[in-house]
């Protein structure tokens, strides 16, 4: 290990070991109306996204031959169906962390998901580095979900066939790291997070604080820029849960990750540096920095 970097603490990231930055990110800003500015440019612009599932589904309909007055109706008159996105625009800084909060249905998912390019909008862009995601195609998307894109659910999703280790290094093999590789790195993630011994064991072998810092370990081992995070305590107790955010803010932080946190809870949304808020397919205006304590991860200010 380089002695150079001694002071510091030693993370893995995709292209090797660096030392931690100690200090947070550049960005001091939010996004266009907030009365904020960016001081580098952003990591992920969305503009007017609108996400019309139902008139979606009539145009697949459509193309495959189905017709239904339902379908005429939804194609003739959208005012009669909500939409999942209502003309949305969300703006996410480098090293940025962000809690999109709002009731059940009010769309928070659906924008990670379009943030992410899991979903394409109805309308409306989404811009990654200035790459417009629309334009890349499927094979594109699934690039950079699994390159440049880190992701941690609910329930972990981890592959219940495969060792701790192994699902850990599947994101990067399947970018192309061979085996050997991409297992001695996610040794490395394991034993940054305390979780060295269970190495060779399966999800169903684990509890579920010790699944999420697995899936914590497969979304930041890639070096991501974005972590995407839907709903990453709603499974666990509120001790758990706490541990848990700590751990994802301080290791995504270290490697310079933005991170987009949707939950219901506000002592989730704390950790972030930002929040905003979704109800009806619209984002409301973003809370003050002040309001929720600025994050406890430092963050963008």
């Amino acid at each position: 290990m380089n002695n150079t970097a001694s002071h510091h603490p030693q993370y893995p990231t995709s292209d090797g070991i660096r030392p931690a930055s100690s200090a947070g990110p550049a960005s001091s800003t939010g996004p266009a109306g907030t009365g904020l500015s960016y001081d580098r440019p952003p990591v992920l612009i969305a503009q007017d996204l609108v996400m019309d599932y139902a008139a979606d589904h009539a145009r697949t309909s459509a193309g495959h031959g189905i017709t239904g007055s339902a379908a005429v109706a939804m194609q003739t008159n959208p005012s009669m169906h909500a939409l999942a996105l209502n003309h949305v625009g969300f703006t996410l800084g480098e090293g940025e962390t962000v809690a999109v909060m709002g009731p059940s249905g009010s769309g928070k998912s659906t924008l990670l998901h379009a943030l992410a390019g899991i979903i394409t909008p109805t309308s409306g862009t989404v811009m990654f580095r200035g790459a417009n995601l629309a334009s890349m195609g499927d094979a594109g998307r699934t690039r950079l979900r699994r390159g440049a894109f880190g992701f941690v659910f609910q329930s972990g999703q981890l592959l219940p066939e495969l060792p701790a280790v192994e699902n850990i290094a599947l994101p990067m093999m399947l970018g192309g790291a061979g085996y050997r590789e991409a297992t001695d790195r996610a040794v490395l993630w394991l034993e940054r997070l305390g979780l060295r011994a269970l190495a060779a064991q399966r999800p169903g072998e684990m509890s579920g604080g010790q699944m999420q810092r697995i899936a914590i370990a497969r979304a930041l081992a890639v070096n991501p820029a974005v972590v995407f995070a839907d709903e990453p305590t709603g499974a666990l107790d509120q001790t758990t849960g706490r541990e848990i955010m700590g751990i994802l803010m301080d290791t995504a932080r270290a490697n310079g990750s933005a991170v987009v946190v949707v939950t219901h809870d506000p002592n989730v949304a704390a950790f972030c540096s930002r929040t905003v808020r979704m109800r009806d397919g619209r984002l409301e205006t973003a809370a003050d920095p002040a309001e929720s304590g600025r994050g406890r991860n430092g963050g963008a200010r």
